[in-house]
């Protein structure tokens, strides 16, 4: 079973992780996966509010009022991070003819799953990654989760973005993912109640367990690391 670690800044083990930390763990980390030293784990975090580009992003859909961007080294366009946004990093060794497309759609599906396990119907919409809410009453399709990826020597890096409770209004400052035909949602808004990262940490557990049983060496499943903004910690 793959190793699943949980991210904070606090002792207590709750909290937003700076952007840049969680950027360097996750390097640190698959360092240790390439040169063979640890078997792979997924990250479970929600960071602090940030707006990333990936390499794909136009600048014309970057915030215009000169909001700090950090340009990153994932496939995909722009989007936001931020708290109510439960964020999922897989540090993964790739099994042999698995491939980045495969990946992508695993972690689909995942997700998929996961929205299904709060009674919020899901699908993946031919030439966009991501998880949407189909289109329906007069409202365009609506992104729930967010990927992109980045594979380097047969591990991967960064991976999904899911909008638990988070507020959208981050998103409006932006074009999300490239993608201005499209509208962004979350687990709250499509339940139609409170919907919290808190809540969906044990469900999206268990679906991780469930899509990458096969991944990994088998460890400890749970395990809390801190990181720091910059301070010791």
């Amino acid at each position: 079973m793959v190793q699943v670690i949980h991210h904070a800044l606090s002792a207590e083990g709750t909290g937003p992780v700076d952007y840049n930390s969680a950027w360097a763990f996750q390097r640190q980390l698959h360092q240790q996966v390439v040169d063979g030293e640890h078997p792979g784990a997924v990250l479970l975090l929600e960071h602090f509010p940030v707006f990333t580009a990936g390499k794909r992003t136009d600048p014309l859909h970057k915030p215009l009022d000169g909001t700090p961007v950090i340009e990153v080294d994932r496939g995909g366009s722009i989007t936001w991070h931020g708290p109510g946004q439960l964020v999922v990093y897989p540090i993964l060794r790739l099994p042999q003819r698995v491939y980045v497309g495969d990946l992508v759609r695993r972690l689909e599906r995942m997700v998929m799953a996961t929205c299904a396990d709060f009674a919020v119907s899901t699908v993946p919409v031919t030439g966009r990654s991501g998880v949407w809410v189909p289109e329906r009453d007069g409202m365009p399709e609506r992104k729930i989760c967010a990927i992109g990826l980045r594979v380097a020597r047969g591990v991967s890096m960064h991976g999904v973005a899911l909008n638990c409770d988070a507020d959208l209004s981050w998103f409006q400052r932006i074009v999300p993912c490239g993608i201005g035909d499209a509208g962004v949602t979350s687990l709250t808004e499509e339940a139609g109640r409170l919907v919290s990262v808190s809540d969906v940490v044990p469900v999206i557990e268990g679906r991780i367990a469930e899509y990458f049983q096969d991944w990994g060496a088998p460890r400890a499943t749970d395990q809390t690391s801190k990181l720091s903004t910059g301070a010791s910690s």
